[in-house]
Parts: structure tokens; sequence; C-alpha cells
């Protein structure tokens, strides 16, 4: 590819809120650049983004796809990430394998939550963007409404650069400030037309390119100057003033239009071609910079040719039939099919299979790719999401993204036990090609556990295990790890001693038991003087602690911060043994254990919630209500962060919660921090239930 060819080149990221029309637009832009002759419709199954079996069944997107299309002698790729904002860690992977965005707002929802949490990913960025306005077509819609909306959620100028022609049903085109021409089209054709403006919106027309120069100059002292001495902007200055305004990320430029029925299209495609930035021209000051994976010091990459190459994985797609495909943006240098690459993240060599440029699930093989290509690469076999390869010889890494964390688990158990080998095999896959995803086996309750985004996030993972790897689970509220531990010193003789002909057993220990401060664990402590105990004997001993400790007095959880010391006992030169002495720590244990006043645990997590301002006392309320501790409330922008204490018992169905009181737009993290004592009459109702739960499983 040439320095020109790099010019000619857009890599840009559809973002949305579900239901907002973004594959739609996808689909239109596909139609009016000519690389479909159908529009698809996403009702219908039909559209080239959604392809995947769970995606034509719900009738929306899950995963990131890649599309391409050529406007104005410019390759456009188009990534289209899923909206739903459960499946946030694939827009997050996608933003990095893109130079600018093009927001889709639904005319008649505006901004939502999980756009503003995505926005914010953008921002962080520095990625320039453009807005189209979809769902024109729809009753009622409104322009203006929505307008003011996103200006006040984004933060930016918006310049609307075209105008809808009709209301609402009567939509018929699109007024476009650039070229000053109504723009239509239809559904059956791509092609559309571009006629006068007419007589009746002149005015509109004028008042709206005036408001649009206005803007333009105030983000240029040279241009404002201008503005203000001539009262206009020449058409050269205007367009190159808003290309640099966009790139600046100081306005962000409106379209409007209706993607399912093809108006308002061109003048986005000429947006894209004319506003957003190419690879070669691309200035985000972290886009390129990275680490050399060896000293650790700062190593910068240009997105040219004779750079060595590097790049970053930003997706995964793993299929029993077609194998692994990984799906990397060529940051700099020129990557060959065939040849060695180095993963930096991971210290291992890679030998690359088959490059293709990817339309849909349609493949087309390339020999190579240069620096600002999207590819997919064949069979690598260590690589994962997220991943950067490289040149061996000058090594860099990039910082891998930062996905959301899980906030929702549940208990899964296989239907069938031929499903149990199929289950571990099918979730480590998915979780390659989908990181926000974690899947873990607890020791202490004996679960394998699943956690994912939300409920719809972990039924579309299991949806995908039992197509595409034939396991079928079960799911139930995964079991809190409690644990036991003991409020006062406790001292009680184990003794063992079994005589059954020849050889018997003998062990004979004293043990005292003192609590520990919390987090501490467990220690263990010989203080046995004069030979009562033989030295050898005395690390039996401790593995009899150890595997008491398994057990509690309370409601059998394991024991913590305790520390046990043996200060006594006895032995017989023929009969003891070290598995004599174990049994008598256990009994020992267990005896001290009934005096030293066992109390309960609970896990507690320490919780940052997200929340408009305007719900912020019912989000506080309810954090009380669960035996939360609000430990600091900070306002940010139009949300305030509430960081809270809370039991882990509490927050099993938070998610759903949280998303009521909300309405959708509050979002959660959490991680353990300590355990803590739980309050006595519940203590007592878990122990009971525990119980119960135990002869029930014993009969």
């Amino acid at each position: 590819m040439s320095e020109l060819g790099r010019e000619s080149l857009r890599n840009v990221a559809l973002i949305s809120s579900a239901g907002a029309g973004k594959t739609s637009l996808a689909e239109a832009m596909l139609f009016a650049s000519g690389v479909v002759s159908h529009l698809g419709s996403v009702t219908q199954g039909t559209t080239v983004s959604d392809f995947e079996p769970e995606e034509l069944h719900r009738r929306s997107s899950v995963s990131t796809s890649l599309l391409r299309c050529s406007w104005n002698h410019t390759t456009i790729n188009l990534v289209d990430p899923p909206g739903a904002v459960t499946l946030l860690g694939e827009t997050v992977m996608a933003l990095r394998a893109v130079d600018a965005v093009v927001l889709v707002v639904g005319a008649s929802s505006g901004i939502r939550n999980d756009v503003t949490r995505v926005w914010s990913r953008v921002t962080a960025l520095g990625l320039p963007c453009l807005l189209f306005l979809n769902e024109l077509d729809k009753e009622g819609a409104s322009l203006d409404g929505v307008v003011a909306m996103c200006q006040r959620d984004l933060g930016r100028t918006l310049l609307p650069m075209s105008l809808p022609y009709g209301n609402g049903p009567q939509l018929e085109g699109v007024l476009d400030l650039a070229q000053q021409a109504l723009i239509t089209s239809r559904i059956e054709t791509p092609t559309c037309q571009q006629l006068p403006i007419p007589e009746h919106t002149r005015t509109l027309v004028t008042d709206a390119r005036k408001r649009v120069q206005e803007g333009v100059a105030e983000c240029d002292d040279r241009l404002l100057e201008q503005y203000l001495a001539m009262g206009e902007l020449t058409q050269e200055d205007l367009s190159e003033g808003l290309r640099l305004a966009v790139r600046a990320r100081t306005i962000v430029p409106l379209y409007s239009g209706s993607a399912m029925r093809n108006i308002g299209i061109v003048p986005l495609l000429n947006a894209i071609v004319d506003l957003l930035p190419s690879p070669i021209d691309w200035t985000s000051p972290s886009s390129l910079e990275g680490l050399h994976p060896d000293t650790g010091d700062a190593v910068r990459r240009h997105a040219v040719h004779e750079d060595p190459f590097s790049g970053i994985v930003f997706k995964t797609l793993i299929d029993p039939f077609i194998g692994r495909l990984s799906f990397l943006r060529v940051l700099s240098g020129v990557l060959h099919q065939d040849s060695m690459v180095f993963n930096s993240s991971r210290g291992s060599k890679e030998k690359c299979g088959h490059l293709y440029a990817v339309l849909g699930k349609k493949h087309t093989a390339l020999s190579s790719a240069g620096a600002g290509a999207i590819v997919a690469i064949g069979k690598l076999k260590d690589t994962q999401t997220g991943d950067t390869l490289c040149d061996e010889q000058t090594p860099i890494c990039y910082p891998r993204p930062v996905l959301p964390r899980p906030v929702l688990s549940f208990a899964i158990e296989p239907k069938s036990t031929a499903d149990i080998e199929k289950i571990s095999l099918g979730l480590h896959k998915l979780i390659e090609e989908d990181p926000t995803l974690e899947f873990s086996r607890h020791a202490d309750t004996k679960e394998m556990v699943l956690s994912g985004m939300g409920q719809w996030h972990i039924d579309l993972a299991l949806e995908k295990l039992r197509r595409k790897y034939g396991a079928e689970v079960v799911l139930h509220m995964p079991k809190i790890p409690y644990r036991e531990t003991i409020r006062a010193t406790a001292q009680a003789q184990g003794k063992y001693k079994k005589q059954t002909g020849g050889h018997g057993q003998y062990g004979d220990c004293w043990l005292e038991l003192a609590p520990l401060p919390r987090g501490e664990g467990f220690t263990f402590e010989n203080k046995v003087v004069g030979g009562a105990i033989p030295r050898n004997f005395i690390s039996a001993v401790e593995k009899g602690v150890v595997e008491a400790m398994h057990h509690g007095s309370l409601a059998g959880f394991p024991i913590v911060d305790c520390r046990v010391a043996v200060y006594d006992g006895s032995y017989h030169t023929v009969d003891s043994s070290e598995m004599a002495f174990k049994i008598a720590a256990s009994m020992g244990f267990k005896k001290a254990l009934e005096t030293a006043h066992p109390v309960l645990l609970e896990p507690m997590m320490s919780v940052e919630v997200e929340a408009p301002a305007d719900h912020i006392g019912r989000v506080i309320g309810d954090l009380n209500a669960r035996r939360g501790r609000i430990l600091h409330v900070e306002a940010k922008d139009q949300t305030e962060q509430i960081t809270a204490l809370v039991p882990m018992a509490e927050l099993l169905t938070y998610a759903t919660v949280l998303n009521s009181l909300t309405a959708g737009r509050g979002s959660y993290a959490m991680e353990f921090t300590r355990y803590d004592e739980v309050p006595r009459e519940l203590a007592g109702r878990i122990i009971d239930a525990h119980k119960v739960e135990t002869h029930v499983a014993a009969h």
C-alpha cells in the first residue's frame, strides 16, 4: 500500500445503544456504496453484519463484525461492535482498532446510559467523532430536542450538517449543508438524487449554514478574524476548518436520516471521507506508544511501512469447523502471510497463517497488509485478544485495554456426565473470544462458576456453548464462601489410642487455639519442650490441624484467622506413628474449637456504583438496606460515584436491581476486600439452612 493508499483509508467504529439502528446504518452504507445489491434487514436476518446463529435468532448484534466498502476512491473499514451494554467489552476492544467513530443515536431514544459509558472510552482515546441521528422517519421524531440532549450529554459542540426534509413518516430526504442540495434516495436503488434546495427551505438552510460557519470560526483564531471581517467563510476555509475542528475533537458534526429507508447515507459517507483522519495523519498521543517487553523502556512506532511491523489483536473468533481467526489492526510496518511474528505480550513466536480482508462472514485472501490495515489471521496458536504482535528484532508491547469486570455470577452444573469435559473446554474457548467472561472452580463450594456482564451476557454464552460444543448446563445462584473463626483462646487434649493386635496406634498432644487479627490466616507453633513429642511427629500434628480446619463446628465452613500451638503430649516408642499423631491433632483441634467461641464470617465486597445524580438517593438507600456501609460519595460530571462495603450475599442479583433503580443508567464494579463477622441473628439462619442442605444432600 502506497502513501496515497494509506491516505485513502478510513478505519471507523460504529457505536450506539442497542436498538438505535447501528447495524441497519452499516447495511445502508454497504448498499449506497454498491457492496450489496439489496438493502438487508435486521428483523429479517438478512444483513451482512449479523450472521451468527445467535444474532439471527435474537435479531441483535452479539459480536463485532468487520465490513468494508469504497466511497470517493477511499476504502472505509467499518468495525461494528454490538450495542448491548452487557457486551461492552467488544466495543472497548473495537475502539482500539479504529481512528474515529460514528455515534448512532435513535431519534426516539436519544442518548442512553450505555452510550455514555462508551463515550467516556471514546473521549479517553481521543477519537474524532461524527453523529448520525437515525429513525427520523418515525412518528413524533424531532431533530431539535435530540440535538440539545446530545450536546448536553456528550459535552461537545454539535453542528447539524444535514437537516431532515419532511417530518416523521413523510421524510423524503435530507438538506445537505455542505453540498447545499436536497439529497433524496429510495430503498430500491443505491443511487441518490441531488436536487436544488427547495425555495420554502432556503431560509432554514441559510440559518443552519450560518451556525456552522460560526461554530467553525470559533475554533480557529484566523478563521474567526476572517468571519468577523467578511461576515462569512469561503467554502474552502469552511471545509478545512471543519476538518481540523473534527480531528481536534472540538466539534461533532451531526447528520440525519433513516438507515432503514436509505435516507441521509450519502452525506454521512462524504463526511467520513472528508472529515475523519486516515491512519497516516492520525496523531493520537497514545495510539502508537508502547513499552519494550524486556527493558520496560518507552517505545514509539509510526503508521508507516518503513517502521518495524507491530499490531494489536482486538478480537478472537474460534469456530469448531473453521478454526481460530485473530482480528488484527496493523499499527506499523507490513505483515506478510505465512511470516513469523513475535507475541510480545506472551514472549512467544507465532507462525501466521493466511491473511484475510473481511466482509461479514466473507473472507478474501491477502498476500500482505500494511500500516493502517485491519485483517484476520488464521491459526495463531497462543495469541489472545489484546495481545501485541510485532517484529522480534525490534519488539514493542502496547498497553492492553482495560475491560469491564463481570458483575453477575451463576453456578453451573452439567445436565449429564457426558457434558462435564465439554463444559470446561467450551467455556475456555468462549473466554478466549470474550475476555469479559470469567470461569472458575471454587474449591470451597465445589462449584463451577460462570461470571459475566449481566443475565443476557451469560445466557448468550450458554447458547454458544450448546451450539458450538454440544454442552448443556443448569444455572443456579452460587453458594457464598463463608468462613468460620474463633473469638477466644481455648485448650484441649487430643489422644488417639488403638490396639488391634501386634503394633497399635498411639498419639497424644495438647493444643492451644487463639484468634488472629482478621485476614492473618493461620499460623502453627511448636512449643513442646523436653521431648514430650519427638520432632519427627510435629509435622504430623500440623497436618492433622490443617485438615481439621477445613470443616468448622458451626456449619462446616473452613476455619481462618487462627493460631494453633502444640505445647505438650506423650508418645509410645513402638505404637506412635505420624498417622496416630495426625488423628490425635484433629481430635484435639475439634475439641478446643467447641470452647473457643466460634463465629461465622462472610465475604465483603468493595463496590463502586456510578449513577445519575437524580437517582443517587434511591441507590444509597438500597445499599444501606443491603447491610452496606457507605464509604465515599464523589460527584463526577452529571453522575455521582458511591464507594461502599457490602456483603457478597447481598449482591448476587444487584445488577438487575441497579438497572431498575436507575432506569438502566447505573453501573457498578466490585472486588473482594475482606471477611467480616455475620450478625448473630442472620448467622443463625445461615447455619440452620446449611445444616438442612447438608442433610438433604446426604439422603
